[in-house]
């Protein structure tokens, strides 16, 4: 048998599409991919305050896909129980954790304090995961690499990243090891995007990790325009507003691209159209900032970017809640877990005049998926409120490639991989998608037990 040259272990994103951390030994060297949040049902958020199952502080560097709080958003607490090395990420992925980092810390800061305020814990006194102190401190550890620069991490070991399309500066992780390749998808995109390319062909991979998170399912193929304007205009006509809960990432620029090109058409209604997020508007800016990382000329990404009123002050967004005028808000969080669309849904989702749109995949045990799932009420801040308002997702509009999608990326490799693990999906989605595998192409492939030691060999 042939002396393994690197051990991999999975410590998140198994049976679950939330949580990812990847262990990956080579020799001595033990090198972490992404570092993320466990989210959605309760019993995976407590996954959060488990200790470590490996010391921090033998971590020699993170590598970090992209910037979605699934990927990126432990990294707080990881750099607080010790761990000292560099974190290498794209200078897009690096530019928008400087904002959703300190973010993250912030709303878990103010959720500990509501909690404590009125009583909704079982913790005396409940406390937050990490500050943003915490949050800002780590980013001084961050390490930009450039697309397709590869960056030496030891004698026989190189690290490039290449476009995995599925936000800005989403990035998949290539290591060479001694000759051999080791490829982490990351989260893939599609070629249906309106703003991110799509991800790169990759040709050749010893051992591939590959996300599943569409691993069961076709994603819509209609038109994302032609769906925002029968909701528009439907709801606008009945005196009715539409909220948006949008990722900050990647999602709310596409929306704003669609209604920019929308209203300017006269496909739809010119109500107002506000961006309630301060972290989505840093998004934004950091997205006009790096044109190389979408799909938008400068002219283009300059309209959708001044499409919006943006609110900055939460007394200014508590008043959107009392204008009657129809309007669009687009507020974060994108699966309703937290930000200011909470107190947007107590006001909106209550009445049926109202739509609440999300805009691609809900977690399980999120309140996007509950809502879209029909839930008569949704618990927040400690109360239930009942769901009136009508209840829409557009799934075209997923930064995720769908197993089609995925199916037609693994034909491009010019010979199978030794392995392929799949993972960062439901467990359905990700047995589905290796049966899919198994079947049509004849690739090896296993869902990978939670911290089972794997030899490369």
């Amino acid at each position: 048998m042939t002396d393994p040259f690197a051990k991999l272990r999975f410590f998140g994103a198994v049976g679950t599409v939330t949580g990812s951390r990847f262990l990956l030994q080579i020799r001595k060297r033990q090198y972490l991919i992404d570092c993320g949040l466990f989210q959605g049902y309760k019993q995976l958020r407590l996954r959060n305050w488990a200790k470590l199952p490996f010391s921090p502080r033998q971590v020699k560097a993170v590598v970090l896909t992209h910037a979605h709080l699934d990927h990126s958003g432990f990294l707080p607490v990881l750099c607080r129980e010790g761990f000292g090395g560099p974190i290498y990420a794209t200078p897009s992925t690096r530019d928008l954790c400087r904002y959703l980092l300190p973010d993250s810390g912030f709303i878990q800061e103010k959720d500990a304090a509501m909690a404590n305020r009125y009583g909704h814990t079982r913790h005396h006194p409940a406390k937050p995961l990490y500050t943003r102190a915490d949050a800002e401190a780590c980013l001084k550890q961050f390490d930009s690499l450039r697309f397709h620069k590869g960056k030496k991490l030891d004698s026989r070991t190189t690290l490039t990243f290449r476009r995995a399309g599925h936000i800005p500066g989403a990035a998949m992780a290539e290591f060479q090891i001694d000759g051999q390749r080791v490829v982490f998808s990351g989260d893939l995109g599609h070629d249906g995007s309106a703003t991110v390319p799509p991800p790169e062909q990759i040709k050749q991979a010893d051992y591939l990790v590959l996300e599943s998170t569409y691993g069961n399912r076709r994603r819509d193929r209609a038109d994302p325009e032609d769906a925002l304007v029968e909701v528009i205009k439907k709801i606008v006509a009945r005196g009715g507003s539409v909220i948006v809960p949008a990722f900050a990432v990647g999602r709310t620029q596409l929306l704003l691209h669609h209604l920019r090109r929308l209203i300017d058409a006269r496909r739809i209604p010119r109500v107002p159209v506000f961006l309630d997020s301060p972290l989505a508007i840093n998004a934004t800016e950091v997205f006009a900032n790096h044109p190389d990382d979408h799909r938008l000329s400068v002219a283009e990404a300059e309209a959708a970017c001044s499409l919006p009123r943006y609110v900055h002050d939460p007394e200014e967004s508590k008043q959107l809640d009392a204008d009657p005028v129809p309007k669009i808000i687009i507020a974060g969080s994108g699966m309703a877990t937290g930000g200011r669309v909470l107190h947007h849904l107590k006001s909106y989702a209550t009445d049926p005049r109202h739509c609440i749109l999300f805009s691609g995949y809900q977690a399980a045990g999120t309140r996007g998926a509950a809502m879209i799932a029909g839930a008569e009420t949704i618990k927040i801040h400690g109360e239930h409120w009942p769901v009136r308002a009508e209840v829409c997702n557009l799934d075209m509009l997923s930064a995720h490639a769908d197993a089609d999608e995925i199916i037609a990326w693994l034909s491009g490799f010019e010979r199978p991989p030794r392995q392929i693990f799949i993972v960062h999906g439901e467990p359905d989605a990700s047995d589905a998608l290796r049966q899919r595998i198994e079947e049509e192409l004849n690739y090896p492939c296993l869902v990978p037990e939670p911290q089972e030691p794997y030899l490369l060999t």
